[in-house]
């Protein structure tokens, strides 16, 4: 952990050189119109997700099947120094400048055309911060004249987009009790917000908005049923309804007190429905059999208004989970044809191994099946989407034994999800989605366990094992209207990257062995391999500067897979930690 500093001394922002000062004149401010138009624009990223709806589709054709093989790097940066572990940062590009997150709460603005330096910023973190799953930073925000990004003790901060310097810090919660923000802000029409990871030790997971301008806080939404949101008039709370209409709805006793649901993922936004499509986490503890009832909203996804946190409606894809198999996956949005109309759609892969369509209007249930291998936990999906449990998948409760622990089981997937935290991308060409997955299993057991601020609050254990000799990770090319896998990739280590797709059908992601791999994107084949020197845990991204298309992406191994991974440690002991962003292009002269 980084040494304990005072944390009014931030530290300051190198001098601006020449070259920034003249990218400066030529800066403008981010709109929202801007970040609304994201997914159309070719000479910026200025979202995550290269687009509010998070598709991560590239409609540049430049760079494509035919001449990928000549894309080469043209520049890396270091991030430096020996702070090094996961980096799964998306980098965002605008006026000539790419703005990247690191580990420990880093970030830096970049020169796009060289990879120099224009400043950097790094938060001061205080000891005793408690991320579950590496010191990693998932990505910024830019709006206006600002770039925002949220540090692992809970806090938000805004810089000045062209000097580094602080604007304005907000504490969201408080690191003491097991919050953290690893996730990338998102900006709806002025509003910053974020949601907080911590579900391993019982917080209540919240959704916060902030005037992005000010740092005012504007509403507060707890997803867990029982809890008060508020909106703020004045500087003052006000109270805006309980979650759920009321307590102990689907919660024993008062365990919705510390319930957990932490919605440390973020969201993205539907335009047609004005909503945050975000995700919930575990339920707190991990032992279900303390907490008999569905649990809401944990291990759900929730539309929300942007406006005051309202909830508009939920799907919860694991109900009692037991298995920690998290609902915090992206949700994307797409449109399809059927029967003469237009289907507004969300898409989400789940931990659990389901990939579901909703519809995006109301949260109802259009269809969903099975994208890993094996699913041991449940035996299916019934017409609303609910899981058919299998009675002997769930973990043993220890009030039925003599002993501390409870029988254990074999359970497909792991903890770690047959798909975890990194996005998939949709083409919306072969109308397929992308999904970077893996296969494997654990030994899970539920122990007795009790809430104490602070602390883990698991009630389980478990040793997690791959599912096959030869390959964990998987890439999949999915049809969301069939449920048929298209084609797959199977990769000896697991995936923990993200995935972009182009209207060059093509698609990138990286792997942990170091590449960052294009393929096909209607036929699987592998086309272009490119090795970082570390493992590749971040999610790529493509734009184009003065009529050349370019590609970037993070590099540094980390994450939760080498810190929970168990015997799949076998398979990644040998991988080196790093810190570097690489930027490609393909020449003007391969442009076809």
């Amino acid at each position: 952990m980084t040494q304990s500093l005072p944390i009014g001394k931030l530290s300051r922002p190198l001098a601006l050189t020449a070259l920034a000062l003249a990218i400066s004149v030529h800066a403008h401010a981010v709109t929202f119109d801007d970040m609304l138009n994201d997914h159309l624009t070719t000479d910026q990223v200025v979202t995550n997700g290269m687009g509010l709806h998070g598709q991560r589709y590239s409609p540049l054709t430049t760079l494509n099947t035919d001449n990928v093989h000549q894309l080469r790097p043209v520049w890396a940066f270091s991030f430096g120094g020996e702070k090094q572990r996961g980096q799964e940062s998306q980098p965002l590009v605008k006026d000539g400048v790419m703005y990247v997150t690191g580990s420990y709460s880093r970030m830096w603005a970049v020169d796009a055309y060289t990879g120099e330096q224009i400043w950097q910023y790094e938060a001061r973190l205080p000891d005793g911060i408690m991320p579950c799953c590496d010191v990693i930073n998932r990505g910024a925000a830019i709006y206006g004249d600002k770039v925002y990004f949220g540090t692992l003790d809970a806090r938000l901060v805004a810089l000045d987009r062209e000097t580094g310097r602080v604007q304005w810090i907000k504490r969201v919660a408080d690191y003491q009790e097991g919050h953290a923000i690893t996730s990338a802000p998102i900006i709806i029409d002025g509003k910053l917000i974020t949601g907080v990871a911590g579900g391993e030790f019982g917080v209540v997971g919240t959704v916060f908005a902030f005037d992005a301008e000010t740092g005012d806080e504007l509403w507060t939404r707890p997803v867990i049923e029982g809890h008060m949101g508020y909106v703020y008039e004045n500087g003052e709370a006000v109270e805006h309804g309980i979650t759920g209409g009321e307590a102990g709805l689907t919660w024993p006793g008062d365990m919705w007190q510390q319930g957990g649901g932490a919605p440390w993922l973020g969201g993205f936004y539907d335009v047609d429905t004005h909503s945050l499509l975000i995700g919930t986490g575990n339920p707190a503890p991990w032992n279900s059999h303390l907490r008999p009832g569905d649990n809401l909203y944990s291990s759900s996804r929730l539309a929300i208004d942007p406006d005051d946190g309202s909830i508009k409606w939920h799907f919860q894809a694991t109900p009692n989970d037991g298995w920690d198999y998290d609902g915090v996956n992206e949700v994307i949005s797409f449109d399809y044809e059927e029967n003469g109309s237009v289907i507004k759609a969300a898409a989400t892969a789940d931990r659990n191994g389901f990939f579901y369509v909703l519809n995006r209007e109301n949260g109802e249930f259009i269809r969903g099946f099975p994208f890993a291998d094996k699913i041991t936990w449940a035996d299916g999906l019934d017409e609303n989407g609910r899981p058919l449990f299998n009675p002997e998948g769930r973990p043993g409760n220890p009030a039925d034994t003599e002993g501390e622990r409870g029988e254990a089981v074999a359970a497909y997937p792991a903890f770690l999800g047959a798909k975890n935290w990194n996005p998939m991308a949709y083409s919306q060409d072969t109308g397929l989605f992308y999904i970077p997955s893996n296969e494997w299993m654990m030994d899970i057991w539920n122990e007795p366990v009790s809430y104490r601020k602070g602390a883990a609050y698991l009630g389980a254990g478990f040793t997690i094992r791959p599912a096959n000799d030869d390959y964990i990770g998987v890439l999949r090319a999915v049809d969301p209207l069939t449920g048929e896998e298209v084609w797959r990739h199977e990769n000896r280590a697991p995936l923990w990257g993200g995935v972009m797709s182009t209207a060059g059908n093509l698609i990138f992601t990286g792997t942990p062995e170091g590449y960052l791999k294009a393929f096909d994107a209607t036929t699987g084949e592998e086309l272009w391999g490119f090795n970082t020197g570390s493992g590749v845990v971040a999610t790529p991204i493509t734009w184009e500067m003065d009529g050349e298309q370019y590609v970037s992406v993070v590099s540094g191994w980390g994450g939760a897979v080498p810190l929970w991974g168990g015997e799949v440690a076998e398979v990644i002991k040998d991988f080196n930690q790093g810190g570097m962003l690489w930027t490609f292009k393909l020449p003007r002269e391969y442009a076809q």
